[in-house]
């Protein structure tokens, strides 16, 4: 088993401490005594890999009793946060919205949401920057580690699971109040204030952890599936996105090309088990075939249980829209992995009449289990590459290099160039490169903030039957709202 996995999955069942869960209080787990752990070199690792645990691509994680889910998580993860709501995704009804709200999500509507409890909520992670800004300072002022090497690496990891927590956060509901500064860890004045932060501030603490990570983490991680500096530099270079900082974000891209990233020539190998690890992949949350869904285990990858339509899974969940599926050029071969009909065990043939949606089989099941290996990309070169045509369009128009860039993806893709009317103006070029990330990134948890950047969401969804679309941030949880959170427009 691969040595993350298997730091985490102990973690998960004993670390450390115990703690309230008011306001911005941490949320500390376990019961080891901190007077005397950590106390070496290698403790003080095994304590900063906590940081990994939001991070893990499993159902969720446990702490004081409570259940939370990861930003990965098949059932309240990327994939469900920013590709339900969008045009990748048709709305799925069988379960209705329960417990998973799977329902309003893949409509749009996130009204539903604002009744969701700390378990669901991602807003809860707001603890867990708590949490690791007392780790960053603990890794600052022990005289255990000698190696500043090392200090630096395990710092850095840990301001890469802050920053991006916090990127995630602004991404869902804007800027949220954290802690930052460890001496305001335990005052119970600061925990409990939910006062929002300008969003200028808030950007600026991201800025300010992923830039140290980008100066101090090893560019080759220590192990498998531990951060690196490719990734810490692909979400600075999201942030500044994000934010339409397209300047900033064309100097980071550009630095991410002189990495050694390149292209892989088969799309397809970049999801499968043997091919998972090649000079494309930036960063992808390590999963273990090994591990079959029990609490115990390190990652694994479920989506084998909500792709197909019939009794093979759980539910069809996971269905491509139509509308999506036949935007794609028939030659693409990255819709080779979408079904548009689907044979099952019995014979049964499902087709559009009987199908919410395209199979989507990005991650084939090649396991002897029911649950897979298959890592799941975060960061990928083809990602840099079209984030970077965008950025060179935004500040210079519609150059030569910008569109040669497109042109590398597609070609990968069997396609030919973007054609002149795709290259026109800086307009035509930017939704070329959206409709391009669409077909590139689909099923990877990138579709609504590309969207909202673009300005296309909603609009996005016209013609999608059953997509309800609302506000695009999500919305506060209530119980936080009637602790003083002051709530996003439009709820």
């Amino acid at each position: 088993m691969k040595r993350i996995i298997k730091y985490i999955s102990v973690l998960a069942i004993i670390i450390f401490f115990s703690g309230c869960e008011e306001g911005l209080d941490p949320v500390f787990y376990g019961s080891l005594n901190p007077t005397i752990f950590p106390s070496t070199e290698g403790e003080f690792e095994a304590y900063t890999m906590e940081a990994y645990i939001p991070f893990t691509f499993r159902w969720g994680y446990g702490q004081n009793g409570n259940w939370y889910y990861t930003f990965f998580s098949p059932e309240e993860g990327v994939v469900p946060l920013y590709d339900f709501p969008t045009d990748l995704i048709s709305v799925f009804t069988a379960w209705g919205d329960g417990a998973t709200f799977w329902e309003s999500k893949s409509r749009g509507n996130f009204i539903p949401l604002i009744a969701q409890d700390p378990g669901h909520s991602h807003f809860e992670k707001t603890r867990f920057v708590t949490r690791i800004t007392k780790t960053i300072a603990d890794l600052e002022s022990t005289d255990v580690i000698t190696d500043e090497n090392f200090r630096k690496q395990l710092i850095s990891e840990a301001k890469v699971a802050r920053g991006w927590t916090m990127l995630f956060l602004l991404q869902l509901y804007g800027p949220v109040p954290v802690i930052i500064d460890a001496e305001q860890v335990g005052n119970a004045e600061a925990e409990g204030d939910l006062t929002r932060p300008g969003r200028e501030q808030f950007v600026s603490w991201i800025v300010s952890d992923l830039e140290y990570a980008v100066e101090n983490i090893a560019k080759v991680a220590p192990d498998y599936g531990r951060f690196n500096k490719g990734l810490a530099q692909t979400l600075l270079m999201r942030l500044y996105m994000n934010e339409k900082d397209f300047v900033k974000a064309e100097a980071v891209g550009r630095e991410i090309t002189t990495m050694g990233y390149s292209l892989v020539d088969d799309y397809a190998s970049l999801f499968r088990e043997a091919t998972e690890r090649n000079s494309e992949t930036i960063f992808a949350i390590s999963c273990d075939p090994a591990s079959q869904g029990r609490g115990t285990d390190g990652n694994f990858n479920s989506f084998v249980w909500n792709i197909y339509p019939d009794s093979r899974s759980w539910g069809h969940v996971y269905a491509a829209s139509w509308k999506f599926y036949d935007s794609f050029d028939p030659d693409d071969a990255r819709r080779e992995l979408l079904f548009g009909t689907y044979t099952s065990a019995d014979g049964t043939v499902y087709d559009r009449t009987n199908m919410i949606g395209a199979v989507i089989e990005k991650f084939p099941p090649e396991g002897p289990g029911p649950y897979q290996g298959n890592d799941f990309p975060v960061a990928r070169y083809s990602d840099v590459l079209l984030m970077l045509a965008e950025a060179i369009n935004e500040n210079s128009g519609p150059t030569q290099e910008a569109i040669d860039l497109v042109d590398m993806v597609r070609e990968r893709a069997d396609l030919d160039g973007l054609s002149s009317a795709d290259t026109g103006s800086k307009e035509a070029l930017n939704d070329a490169i959206l409709r391009e990330r669409g077909w590139e990134l689909y099923f990877e948890g990138h579709r609504l903030p590309d969207l909202i950047r673009h300005g296309k969401w909603p609009s996005a969804v016209d013609g999608i039957p059953g997509k309800n679309p609302g506000p695009s941030y999500y919305p506060l949880p209530q119980y936080a709202v009637l602790e003083g959170l002051v709530q996003n427009d439009g709820y």
